[in-house]
C-alpha cells in the first residue's frame, strides 16, 4: 500500500489523474452507501404500509431496484481501487515476477475494454431514453433516463479507475 501511495503522490499529470480518480471513487462510494440506505429505508416503509396499514404501494419496489442497482454501479470504482473485488489469483501468484505483472496488466486491459464498451452503450441508452421521453411503463411510471444514468456514470468512472490502476502500476 505504501508503494501505491507514493505513486499517487507523485507530481504531474499522471499523479494528478490518479489522485482525482481516487477522490471521485471515494465520493461515489459515499453516494452508493446513501442510495443503498435509501433503498433499505423505502423497503421498510413499504412493509409498514402494506402489512401494518394494509394499504397498497405503487413506487417503492421500483425505487428500491433503481437505488440499489445505482449503488452497485456507482460503488464499483471504489471496489476496484481498494482491491475489494473477487479475484482468483492462484496462477499469477504462483508465477510471480514479470509473468504475474503481465497477467494482471492483461486482465486490467480486458476489464478496461469491457467497461469502456459498457460505458459507451450506457450513454447511448441514456440519451435515447432522454430524447425518446421513455418511462418505465409501470403504475408509478417515472422517466427512465434517471434510472439509467448511474449505469453510464458508474461504467465511465470504472473505466477511468481502471486507467488509474494501470498507471499506478500495481495491476
Amino acid at each position: 500500500m505504501a508503494h501505491s501511495q507514493s505513486l499517487a503522490q507523485r507530481s504531474g499529470v499522471v499523479g494528478g489523474f490518479i489522485r482525482t480518480m481516487d477522490v471521485l471513487s471515494r465520493i461515489t462510494a459515499y453516494l452508493a452507501a446513501a442510495l443503498f440506505i435509501a433503498g433499505v429505508l423505502v423497503i421498510c416503509q413499504m412493509v409498514f404500509i402494506r402489512y401494518i396499514l394494509g394499504m397498497s404501494t405503487s413506487w417503492q419496489t421500483e425505487f428500491t431496484v433503481f437505488s440499489v442497482t445505482a449503488a452497485m454501479l456507482l460503488g464499483s470504482p471504489y471496489v476496484l481501487m481498494t482491491g475489494g473485488h473477487v479475484a482468483i489469483t492462484i496462477l499469477p501468484d504462483a508465477l510471480g515476477g514479470l509473468p504475474q505483472k503481465l497477467m494482471r496488466l492483461t486482465a486490467s486491459l480486458i476489464g478496461l475494454a469491457f467497461c469502456a464498451a459498457l460505458a459507451y452503450g450506457a450513454w447511448v441508452y441514456v440519451w435515447e431514453a432522454w430524447e425518446g421521453g421513455w418511462t418505465t411503463g409501470t403504475v408509478w411510471n417515472p422517466p427512465l433516463w434517471p434510472a439509467l444514468l448511474p449505469m453510464a456514470v458508474g461504467a465511465t468512472l470504472l473505466s477511468l479507475q481502471y486507467i488509474a490502476e494501470i498507471l499506478r502500476g500495481e495491476n
